[in-house]
């Protein structure tokens, strides 16, 4: 079985970051935030983010928006309060509008990849619903592993 990975960075200092991915072996870290530049995200703004990645855990590093939500879906369920549960059918209309999944490089699932977002825990973070997505429609057993 193939493991693909999910992270937030969240709550987690760079060390332990950084000693998640290498320790799991991940090859390719996918960043799918909708916002990824803001100065509140430290050491996992775009750009140190993907120097850090290369140099500390030996990984590339991908930034696909297209795997995330949209402005609209996130304020909903953010800052407006919104039921989970609508975040997720939303969400998952969203992937079907964008063929997301579909179009995903799937031999990105076979190298140790791990999705990205800002979230502490997976329970309630779009990562997990990709990571489910991408189980999905794989053709292989696919394991998610949250670091």
């Amino acid at each position: 079985m193939t493991a693909i990975y999910t992270i937030g960075f969240t709550k987690k200092p760079a060390e332990e970051f950084f000693t998640l991915l290498r320790g799991a072996g991940v090859r390719h870290l996918i960043d799918i935030r909708l916002n990824n530049q803001s100065q509140l995200a430290g050491f996992a703004k775009r750009k140190d983010l993907a120097f850090f990645t290369r140099e500390l855990a030996g990984a590339d590093y991908l930034y696909l928006p297209e795997l995330a939500p949209t402005r609209e879906l996130l304020d909903a369920f953010k800052k407006h309060g919104g039921p989970w549960e609508e975040y997720e059918v939303g969400f998952s209309r969203l992937m079907e509008e964008r063929a997301a999944y579909a179009r995903f490089d799937r031999r990105l699932l076979e190298e140790g990849t791990c999705f990205l977002c800002s979230e502490a825990t997976p329970e309630r973070c779009h990562r997990r619903l990709v990571a489910e997505g991408l189980r999905a429609m794989a053709r292989n057993g696919l394991v998610i592993e949250h670091l």
